[in-house]
């Protein structure tokens, strides 16, 4: 009959090797296992190492980047203020050279006036020695300053009723321009002062030289109704008719005829 036991104790060293060998054996797996997991370990180590040094000089760099950035913008902000500044500068300088314009323009338009305000006057002062165009009795002519203040001066003289010294100015008038073209009109206010002074004689021989020297004068009739009248007065009718006559013949449209008719009837 077969020993068991020692059967079952021989299995059982036997299984007991097995179960050593087995221990030895998972026992250098795991060893092995572990020293792959270190290397594993190590490489991923090297690698978030490499990582993070590529990231700390891309952080780096980007920091640079940034550095020159902000440098650049400041530097650009730095010349936008000086350009800013330049460009205030320059609106003062235009304001202020506005204002030079603007006051200059007034110092010419101020020049410019009283430049026009001088011509003007020397214009009026040389117009007072200078010829001038005259229009009196319907007639113009060139006159010289004093014989037109002269001959309104003894017209003034006339018209206030100073017959004495108007027969004098209006005497002493053709006296000193005796080629004025005052000088018709300034015999027919002698030969009026004359019959007012009652020097009817006188006056008939000024009012008859305006006739024989401008017989179309606006004054003729009026003279040679004049001459009537101073007939009339020293009593030569007949010689104030033939005037008349005359008169009538001669400036029939005239208000003078008009008048000479009337006196014709009284003297007839």
């Amino acid at each position: 009959m077969p020993d068991f036991s020692l059967f079952a104790s021989r299995s059982a060293r036997a299984w007991g090797a097995v179960a050593l060998a087995a221990a030895f054996a998972l026992m250098g797996s795991t060893a092995s296992a572990a020293l792959f997991e270190d290397d594993e370990a190590r490489r991923a180590i090297l690698e978030l190492r490499q990582r993070a040094e590529t990231q700390r000089q891309t952080i780096e760099r980007q920091a640079d980047d940034l550095r020159k950035a902000n440098d650049d913008i400041s530097q650009l902000r730095r010349g936008l203020l000086d350009q800013q500044a330049q460009i205030e500068a320059l609106r003062g300088e235009i304001a202020r050279l506005r204002g030079q314009d603007e006051q200059m323009a007034r110092d010419l338009a101020e020049v410019q006036r009283k430049q026009k305000d001088m011509a003007q006057g020397m214009e009026e002062r040389l117009r007072k020695f200078e010829p001038a165009k005259v229009t009196l009795d319907g007639r113009e002519f060139i006159a010289e300053p004093a014989e037109t203040r002269d001959f309104e001066a003894a017209l003034a003289i006339f018209r206030k009723g100073d017959f004495p010294a108007a027969q004098a100015a209006f005497a002493g008038f053709i006296k000193g321009y005796p080629q004025s073209g005052f000088r018709p009109t300034a015999l027919f206010w002698l030969g009026n002062s004359q019959y007012a002074n009652r020097d009817y004689r006188g006056a008939i021989a000024n009012f008859r030289t305006l006739l024989a020297q401008a017989p179309d004068h606006p004054r003729a009739a009026e003279a040679m109704l004049s001459v009537a009248n101073c007939q009339i007065e020293l009593k030569d009718n007949a010689g104030a008719r033939k005037t008349l006559d005359e008169l009538v013949k001669t400036y029939p449209q005239s208000e003078a005829a008009s008048a000479a008719r009337e006196r014709l009837t009284r003297l007839r």
